[in-house]
């Protein structure tokens, strides 16, 4: 008497269930073409003066340096020794709030404060001895940090493509004012010290998703520094001596909630 095994009846119906799972792709992808206005939802506020939000992003960010005319002059000691001073990109996040005003259906301003958390390292490259190297100089690294909190209050205008169905391509770009929350005497304490105010330039891009009850909108933007953040005499006297200009940099991915 033959037994049946439950792997023998899949194999007798798989070519039913592949011909009915056909079938089925078949028809919802000819009832999504009929159905043109394939429209989930007109959440987001699009239609609205003024609409509100929030977001949380993350963050990579970086110090921009320019050397000065000291470095790697041996008649300045101080900056004689410094071989390079190389900033890394390192990792924070930022949540903040959404003020959206509808100047035209693809057309917005945006004011979008937030608060955002950013550690700054810095490898200090310098000369040493080092009796293994050919030339008998070798070369070691310290490396540096400072943390800050920046208030920020960016400006910008969107503008977006039409909609098509549920999503919206945008670009985005404006000016962003920055505020340190620690005082100035407490950041001179720091290894490179930066001044407390900036302001920066920022242009991304990003997409609107619609849903029944939000819009959702992920977004990436890159800032640029437009102030010179160096502040001589206060920081290490190996960096204050090689460098003349400190910019900020980052680039940021935001989650938009409306």
């Amino acid at each position: 008497m033959q037994i049946t095994h439950i792997r023998h009846k899949f194999h007798l119906h798989r070519r039913k269930i592949g011909l009915y799972g056909a079938l089925f792709f078949v028809t919802f992808l000819s009832g999504m073409a009929q159905e043109k206005t394939f429209i989930f939802s007109q959440s987001g506020g699009d239609d609205q003066f003024l609409s509100y939000g929030f977001f949380l992003a993350a963050h990579n960010s970086s110090l921009r340096i320019k050397y000065s005319e000291a470095f790697l002059d041996p008649l300045h000691t101080d900056a004689s020794g410094v071989r390079a001073i190389m900033p890394v990109f390192s990792p924070g996040f930022a949540l903040g709030f959404l003020v959206t005003a509808r100047l035209h259906d693809q057309l917005n301003i945006m004011f979008t404060p937030k608060v955002a958390f950013y550690e700054h390292k810095t490898d200090l490259q310098l000369f040493a001895e080092d009796a293994n190297a050919p030339n008998g100089i070798g070369v070691t690294t310290v490396p540096l940090m400072s943390e800050e909190t920046l208030v920020e209050f960016p400006l910008l205008f969107k503008y977006k493509s039409e909609r098509f169905n549920n999503t919206r391509m945008f670009f985005i770009g404006g000016v962003n004012g920055q505020v340190r929350t620690k005082d100035q005497e407490e950041a001179d304490e720091d290894d490179i010290v930066l001044r407390g105010r900036d302001l920066a330039v920022e242009l991304g891009m990003g997409f609107d998703l619609y849903f029944k009850y939000f819009k959702f909108s992920p977004e990436i933007r890159f800032s640029h520094g437009l102030m010179n953040l160096h502040r001589p005499g206060y920081s290490d006297a190996r960096i204050d001596e090689s460098i003349t200009d400190i910019r900020r940099k980052s680039i940021t991915i935001y989650f938009n909630f409306q």
